[in-house]
């Protein structure tokens, strides 16, 4: 039979399939054997190791329960994500995994409504706007409003994570859309203020050079109690695991937090400018 060469650094499908491959003969497996521990048939898996087929997300689960990469950093869930998600920043799709299983969740947002409490037209005005200017196209714009639906499962899941959320004030006055997609992202605020397991708070201008963040970051708790943050750039998302990094930004989200106004006043301050008052 004759055996296709791969070339993993074609693009990410190729790389997922190479990987799929060698995982399968250092296991010592033939396709047809891949095929029972995964149930699928072994031309599937033919066709996903030689990238005629994009692998689904219940096959890169499939493959994760077949090798036993469940849980680790670099999953097969991990690549199917940065394939699907192609136009996201390097780093964030295997973000978004590591947020989905989360304990703890804290982030820190400048000038935008972080994606996790955005409204659905709220993140497709974002999208739309980015299309239009080129950034990115129609279709990658609709894979980003589908990619925040996807990630705000998070707060259903059961037991839910404990998400605390400080805004800059600047996200709430920027307008994003028209007056009624602001006047729905602010009540989707206070709504998520009300949640048992969420905290809301924001950072005012009047914090000055007390603001120990300039950029957005996020601080994941895993349920192992392990720490990682994530934070951007311009050009890419970078992931950070090591504690020696990570503690001092949780050290400086608690003092974000003492500066910040209080939940009651942080509602007080999102209802007024939904009513247009200052």
């Amino acid at each position: 039979m004759n055996r296709k060469e791969l070339n993993p650094d074609s693009s990410p499908q190729a790389a997922f399939g190479a990987r799929l491959r060698s995982s399968r003969e250092s296991h010592g497996w033939k396709q047809e054997d891949l095929a029972e521990h995964m149930g699928y048939s072994s031309t599937h898996i033919s066709a996903v190791e030689t990238g005629r087929k994009i692998p689904t997300l219940r096959f890169s689960r499939s493959a994760d329960r077949a090798f036993g990469t469940e849980g680790i950093a670099d999953t097969f869930e991990r690549q199917w994500r940065e394939i699907k998600h192609g136009a996201l920043l390097e780093g964030f799709p295997e973000f978004v995994g590591h947020e989905g299983r989360a304990a703890e969740i804290r982030l820190y947002e400048v000038g935008v409504i972080p994606g996790l409490l955005q409204t659905p037209e709220y993140a497709s005005a974002i999208a739309e706007s980015a299309a239009r200017r080129g950034v990115i196209t129609a279709e990658q714009a609709d894979e980003r409003v589908a990619l925040v639906s996807e990630r705000q499962a998070v707060l259903l899941r059961t037991p839910p994570p404990l998400v605390l959320a400080v805004l800059d004030e600047s996200c709430l006055c920027r307008p994003v859309g028209t007056p009624a997609v602001m006047d729905a992202q602010l009540g989707r605020l206070i709504d998520f203020a009300k949640l048992p397991t969420t905290i809301f708070q924001v950072a005012p201008f009047t914090m000055g050079t007390d603001r120990p963040f300039s950029l957005p970051v996020t601080v994941l708790t895993l349920p192992d109690r392990s720490l990682m943050s994530y934070a951007e750039s311009a050009q890419r998302g970078h992931l950070e695991r090591e504690c020696t990094s990570v503690l001092p930004l949780l050290t400086l989200y608690h003092q974000l937090q003492a500066g910040a106004l209080s939940q009651s006043a942080s509602v007080a301050m999102t209802e007024q400018l939904r009513k247009g008052t200052p």
